[in-house]
C-alpha cells in the first residue's frame, strides 16, 4: 500500500496555506471552513458532496469551495487520494480581489468542480513554488495569474452563491457563533430560532447542508485554527472552543483537517523560529 503522507506549509509572503496529501483514505464528513479552498486532484477518485449536490471527481479535476460552504468527501473502489491544494483567509482574499477586480468584494466562482487544465498547471505550479519556498515575486505572479483567469472563466458574485438562509437559521448560527465556548443544546437553538426541534433540523440542513452539531464543531475548529497559530497548546485551545476533553478535538480536529493540532500549531511554530533567525542574521 502507498505510504500516507500529509504536509502543509504556511506562507507568509503570501498570507495562505498549502496542503499536500499522498495516499490518504480519510473519509471526510459533511463540514465548512471559514476560508476558501482551491484544489486538484492528483490521483484517485471520490464522491463529493457540495451545496447538497453529488460528484464524482477524479484525477485533473480542480475543486472551488467558498467560506461557510458545506463539503464532504468519500474514497471511491478502495482506493487512496493524492491532492494539493491552497487555502485562501477571507482577508487574503479580500486584498487579492481589490487587486484583481479593483473591488474589495469576495470573488465568487459559478462552479465547484472544474476540469481546465490550464487552471489546473497554475494551481500545480503554485503550490510547488509555495511547498520550495521559492521567491515571493515569482509566488505571486503565478497567484495572480492563477486567480485572474478563475474569475474571468467561472467568476460571478459572491452573494450569488451563499445559499439562502432565512432569519431563523441565521439567528440559530449567530447564537451558536456567539457561544461556542459554552455547551450547547437543541432546545436553545429553537428558543432563538423560534422553531420545533424538527422544522429547525430540516430548514437547517436545507440551508446549510450540515446538521447544527456538525455546523458547531466547524466553528470551533475553525477558532481553534486561529488559537493553534498564536502558539496555544493543544489542550487549551480544546478547552477555549467548547470541547468536552483534548481526545474529541483532536479527534475532530483530525476529521476536518486532516492533521493533528499538534501537527498544526508545529508548522507555525517552526515558521516563527525561521522568521526570527532570518532577522537575526540580518542584524534586525
Amino acid at each position: 500500500m502507498k505510504q500516507e503522507l500529509r504536509t502543509i506549509q504556511h506562507d507568509e509572503d503570501l498570507c495562505l496555506e498549502a496542503y499536500c496529501f499522498q495516499g490518504i483514505s480519510q473519509l471526510f464528513p459533511n463540514h465548512f471552513h471559514d476560508y476558501y479552498v482551491i484544489g486538484f486532484m492528483e490521483a484517485g477518485s471520490r464522491s463529493l458532496t457540495c451545496r447538497n449536490k453529488e460528484y464524482i471527481i477524479k484525477r485533473g479535476d480542480v475543486l472551488l469551495f467558498h467560506p461557510g460552504e458545506n463539503h464532504g468527501c468519500a474514497q471511491r473502489n478502495g482506493g487512496t487520494l493524492d491532492y494539493r491544494g491552497i487555502n485562501i483567509p477571507v482577508k487574503t482574499m479580500r486584498f487579492l480581489a481589490a487587486e484583481i477586480t479593483g473591488q474589495r468584494e469576495l470573488l465568487g466562482f459559478s462552479k465547484n468542480v472544474i476540469a481546465d487544465r490550464e487552471v489546473g498547471h497554475f494551481l500545480i505550479s503554485l503550490h510547488q513554488k509555495i511547498m520550495a519556498k521559492a521567491d515571493k515575486f515569482e509566488k505571486q505572479e503565478l497567484l495572480f495569474l492563477l486567480l485572474g483567469m478563475l474569475v474571468e472563466r467561472y467568476g460571478q458574485s459572491f452573494e450569488q452563491c451563499a445559499l439562502a438562509c432565512g432569519h431563523e437559521i441565521q439567528a440559530a448560527c449567530l447564537f451558536m457563533e456567539t457561544h461556542y465556548r459554552e455547551r450547547i443544546s437543541l432546545e436553545q437553538l429553537c428558543e432563538h430560532s423560534k422553531l420545533s426541534k424538527s422544522t429547525l433540523l430540516r430548514a437547517f440542513i436545507k440551508s446549510k447542508g450540515v446538521t447544527p452539531y456538525r455546523y458547531l464543531q466547524s466553528f470551533r475548529i475553525s477558532r481553534a485554527k486561529v488559537l493553534l497559530e498564536q502558539g496555544v497548546s493543544p489542550l487549551e485551545a480544546a478547552l477555549e472552543t467548547g470541547f468536552s476533553d483534548q481526545s474529541h478535538f483532536t479527534n475532530f480536529f483530525h476529521q476536518y483537517i486532516g492533521l493533528s493540532p499538534a501537527a498544526y500549531r508545529q508548522i507555525f511554530q517552526t515558521s516563527r523560529i525561521q522568521i526570527s533567525q532570518g532577522e537575526q542574521r540580518h542584524g534586525r
